[in-house]
């Protein structure tokens, strides 16, 4: 890996001050550590937060004219996209300081000036640590565990956002729930060790297949899995179900126990709504349902809309 490449890396540093001299201290501090961005108004600092690429943490002073510290946390604390940047309030220690007011805002943390360096660095390293952790949490409590693709409470999350998108925009959303055929057979002929890796192939194979970023797969429980199709009329779903079916029989996982097929095969539920005011959710997935058991009871590894 390059230098360069290495330095990419590094956590992004908003210093917001309107003293040259202080920029100028902290920047000297943390330069090594750190990309840094810097801001001499609280207005500044709010169109930097709110760029492309965001800081990941962000000094402030408090007395600056204008938008003060205090105004410019209330600011960020309050949108959505940058309410979880950690934010530290660098003050002077004669500088009247109330403390309870920044916490209350949603600040991690004050640093009173002069400032112990060794002190100031610690403490920001353990203020980005704890935003990884906390980032590392909320994404694993979206992931199921053993296939590594989104879980059923992160499709529950997905399904409302795009059902509420369509219904502004008036277009068409499909949704497909997939189950793997006879798979307590499978698990009962070839141990939950060999089902497991059955579930990581068939979970693998499914991402694989969606094209579109907005196109999304979950498992939905068990041997059940459920895509997302927006933007999608009843045709252009069936085609994803059909290259779905053949992905997984090309896999040619053996399932000799099987009532089907040699291998491993699927059963597919369809369905397409235009969402409309009144409606929910719930009437497009239990529509896929129903369709997923009438390709059960029609025999298996097939698709029904």
């Amino acid at each position: 890996m390059s230098h360069s490449e290495r330095k990419d890396e590094r956590a992004k540093l908003l210093i917001v001050d309107d003293s040259k001299q202080n920029i100028e201290l902290l920047m000297e501090l943390f330069r090594d550590d750190y990309k840094i961005a810097v801001a001499k108004s609280g207005q500044r600092a709010l169109k930097i937060a709110l760029s492309e690429v965001p800081p990941d943490i962000i000094l402030t002073d408090i007395l600056m004219p204008e938008m003060d510290g205090y105004e410019l946390c209330r600011n960020l604390k309050e949108n959505s996209a940058t309410k979880d940047i950690p934010l530290i309030f660098v003050t002077a220690i004669s500088e009247e300081m109330d403390a309870s007011r920044g916490f209350a805002l949603g600040a991690v943390d004050y640093i009173t000036k002069p400032f112990n360096p060794l002190m100031v660095k610690a403490r920001v390293k353990l203020h980005l640590d704890l935003k990884r952790k906390q980032e590392l949490l909320e994404k694993y409590a979206f992931i199921d565990a053993l296939t590594e693709i989104p879980n059923r409470r992160r499709f529950d999350e997905v399904i409302a956002r795009e059902w509420n998108r369509a219904l502004r925009a008036g277009y068409s959303i499909s949704l497909m729930i997939i189950d793997i055929d006879h798979f307590k057979l499978y698990n009962d002929t070839y141990g939950h060790g060999k089902g497991d890796n059955c579930l990581r192939m068939v979970a693998a194979t499914l991402a694989e297949v969606m094209r579109r970023s907005s196109d999304f797969v979950a498992r939905y429980g068990g041997e059940e899995f459920v895509v997302i199709l927006p933007d999608s009329d009843l045709p252009k779903a069936l085609e994803t179900a059909k290259n779905i079916q053949d992905k997984i029989d090309a896999l040619a996982i053996a399932h000799e126990s099987s009532l089907v097929a040699d291998h491993v095969t699927f059963s597919i539920g369809a369905s397409t709504i235009i969402p409309e005011e009144g409606k929910y959710p719930r009437e497009l997935i239990e529509a896929a349902d129903s369709k997923l058991y009438e390709a059960k009871s029609s025999g298996r590894h097939c698709i029904c809309s």
